[in-house]
């Protein structure tokens, strides 16, 4: 039941989809932030309150530089035929220990909640629910945001990119309306919009996330800039060549270093 460093994660059927691909992503040279994966099992043990694996898993934080994400990694999350996008939570800016342990036991009763558990019916999943856990170094982003190597709307050969000030959140619970880029696949910009991006999602002192206000010159100014543009096309080219699929990538900058914090195949299965 010990932690499993991402680059190590292989087995989907005890560390879900999402630990497995970004330790594959890991292993062939992409920019993913250090992390671990936490077994099924473990996961289970930690919720149903067995102390004695609350210590496998304490000492990850300082491992991790003291602030982390934990993020959902089911068996069968991430898949080409099942995303459970928008399912399963996320807890960004653990910093405590008792953060830690809350964070995963929440991120467990999230793979049973009443609509996971509806969207697994809808897709004919019968098993009960298998919650794994990556636990990942936290980015402190400028700015972040999600990159479909083809059009998932139309499957046209371009990119789409949306992106918004700090954490990617704010995109994903629709808080804002990011901005929006469609290029081909040599970087050139065939179509921007800027979006209107009045808050940010942001890390707090105390651990979790707030929402602040943008700047109102920053509101519908572009995320950006053509370097930035020209390093996501690269990376999803780069995710292609590797994974041999079409992906969905979530991202961060950081200054002017990119991270991928999330990789999944496009899937059209319900949201």
């Amino acid at each position: 039941m010990m932690p499993v460093p991402l680059v190590e994660a292989f087995e989907q059927a005890w560390l879900g989809g999402k630990a497995v691909q970004l330790g594959a992503a890991l292993r062939g040279g992409l920019p993913v932030p250090p992390g671990f994966a936490l077994s099924v099992d473990l996961v289970n043990a930690i919720a149903s309150g067995d102390e004695s694996s609350y210590q496998l898993v304490l000492p990850l934080l300082s491992e991790l530089g003291g602030v982390v994400a934990v993020r959902s990694s089911a068996v069968g999350e991430d898949s080409a035929s099942a995303s459970f996008a928008g399912q399963h939570l996320t807890c960004l800016n653990v910093r405590s220990g008792s953060q830690l342990l809350t964070a995963i036991g929440e991120v467990w009763a999230s793979g049973r909640s009443e609509s996971a558990l509806a969207y697994r019916q809808r897709l004919g999943i019968s098993e009960p629910p298998q919650v794994a856990v990556v636990v990942q170094q936290l980015v402190y982003p400028d700015c972040a945001g999600v990159t479909f190597t083809h059009n998932p709307i139309t499957n046209a050969d371009e990119i789409i990119i949306e992106a918004a000030w700090g954490l990617g959140e704010a995109i994903v619970a629709g808080l804002i309306t990011p901005d929006r880029y469609r290029l081909n696949r040599n970087g050139q910009v065939l179509e921007q919009t800027p979006g209107f991006k009045d808050l940010a999602i942001q890390p707090s002192a105390e651990g979790g996330t707030i929402e602040v206000e943008v700047d109102p010159a920053q509101i519908e100014q572009l995320c950006l800039d053509q370097v930035k543009l020209q390093k996501l096309v690269t990376l999803a080219s780069q995710c292609e060549q590797y994974f041999q699929k079409s992906w969905d990538i979530e991202w961060a900058f950081k200054n002017e270093t990119l991270y991928l914090l999330q990789c999944r195949p496009i899937t059209r299965s319900f949201a």
